[in-house]
């Protein structure tokens, strides 16, 4: 059964710096991309960033790259999400997800498979 476990969620201050991480789970699991998203109550799932594993290509939603960064480690089978200077609006339910097979969107929630149960970030202003 594949699971997707995320960690590294809190309590951040504005533009601090924090770091989530994704591993996904059986090992051996793999897939094409990766994904994080994020959701508040009452609003749509929106996405953060995507990485595909081979090449490392990335995706970013526009409002978010600059301060954003995901990255993953192919060799831990692990996926990051740098979060630089947070604001209180990036405050959300983030989640890791994944995309078995292109599915021809990194953008959209619907084309990923998996999913993470979420890791709360807050962020004090």
């Amino acid at each position: 059964q594949v699971q997707l476990v995320e960690s590294g969620g809190g309590m951040v201050q504005a533009g601090g710096s924090l770091r989530l991480s994704c591993a996904p789970s059986p090992r051996t699991f793999s897939s094409h991309a990766m994904g994080w998203f994020r959701q508040t109550p009452g609003k749509e799932r929106e996405v953060v960033a995507a990485i595909r594993w081979t090449g490392g290509n990335t995706y970013y939603a526009d409002s978010l790259k600059g301060r954003f960064t995901i990255s993953r480690d192919n060799a831990k089978n692990m996926v990051y999400l740098q979060m630089n200077s947070p604001k209180p609006e990036d405050a959300a339910v983030y989640y890791c997800a994944a995309q078995v097979f292109y599915s021809g969107s990194y953008y959209n929630p619907n084309a990923y498979d998996y999913w993470g149960q979420g890791t709360q970030v807050t962020v004090s202003s």
